[in-house]
């Protein structure tokens, strides 16, 4: 599927890229939280939004935001905000749905009810997707089909790893490419992964990056510099959170979801100030032109 990896610059800057999401949302809480439920309970990622817009403009970093539309059209403000300061603006579904539980009837309402409501509340063109919970999984390739009908022009979604048991998408290749799909092309711009004999870790945000060694995603990203690529960080406003919901959650699953935020801000501020980013509409701009490989 793959038309072949591509060096968008000489020297790249990497993403930083934030799935904008409530707490209720990560598919972690589906047994315990229905969306019936949603509206009833307090939205708490616009202060941390704004915690976080702050961080990433005293260093004059810009990176992507892939939205919720549900939850952007009760947080149009902080849409707003985010757009002003200068970053990208992507989709993140309508209602945060696994494509793996979607038609693609379904999942085609989702995306282009989420991009037109982002690009009528901006002013600006919405490029990118990433899906809930990376669930583009081998098998559901309709879904890149329908991204492309629908007017995006890169997606996020394959991560190439093995080792999660609900997503993975492992013969991804690991850097910014092209994929030559029946509707037209498609760029994918994947998370990182660090390359260790002979298999991808994941290292590029989220639980890895709470849970895990700092070294393990600065492996990957230094990786990523001696390579000539741009890496992709990823993470939610849910994790710079203090507060925890009280739910009857098996221990595991709680840690999982939860633990590891203590520092979190500090954490992301090293890394920050470690490496260089920039939107991934700029990556794409970069990448040349797939006829040229076909």
């Amino acid at each position: 599927m793959a038309i072949g990896a591509i060096e968008p610059t000489r020297s790249p800057k990497h993403h930083f890229t934030v799935d904008v999401e409530e707490y209720f949302h990560p598919s972690a809480l589906e047994p315990w939280i229905d969306p019936s439920e949603w509206d009833d309970l307090p939205r708490r990622s616009p202060a941390l939004i704004d915690r976080l817009l702050g961080i990433l403009s005293a260093r004059g970093i810009t990176g992507t935001f892939f939205i919720v539309g549900w939850l952007a059209e009760r947080e149009r403000v902080m849409v707003r905000r985010i757009a002003d300061a200068g970053h990208e603006i992507g989709s993140h579904s309508w209602d945060h749905k696994r494509v793996t539980e979607q038609t693609p009837d379904g999942f085609r309402t989702s995306v282009r009810r989420s991009k037109d409501f982002l690009e009528d509340l901006t002013g600006e063109s919405v490029l990118g997707f990433r899906a809930p919970s990376f669930s583009i999984v081998p098998g559901l390739e309709w879904a890149l089909e329908v991204l492309v009908e629908e007017g995006y022009v890169y997606d996020s979604s394959l991560f190439p790893v093995t080792q999660h048991p609900t997503y993975g998408y492992p013969d991804a290749d690991r850097f910014a490419h092209w994929m030559h799909l029946a509707a037209g092309p498609l760029a994918e711009i994947p998370p990182s992964t660090l390359r260790v004999w002979g298999s991808n870790l994941p290292a590029s945000g989220g639980a890895y990056f709470r849970l895990l060694p700092y070294a393990l995603t600065r492996r990957a990203f230094k990786q990523a510099d001696s390579e000539g690529l741009a890496g992709t960080f990823y993470t939610h406003p849910w994790e710079f959170d203090d507060w925890v919901p009280e739910m009857d959650m098996a221990a595991v699953a709680k840690f999982r979801t939860f633990g590891g935020r203590r520092g979190l801000w500090r954490r992301v501020e090293r890394f920050l100030g470690e490496f260089s980013f920039a939107p991934m509409r700029d990556t794409f701009a970069a990448m040349q032109d797939p006829g040229a490989d076909s």
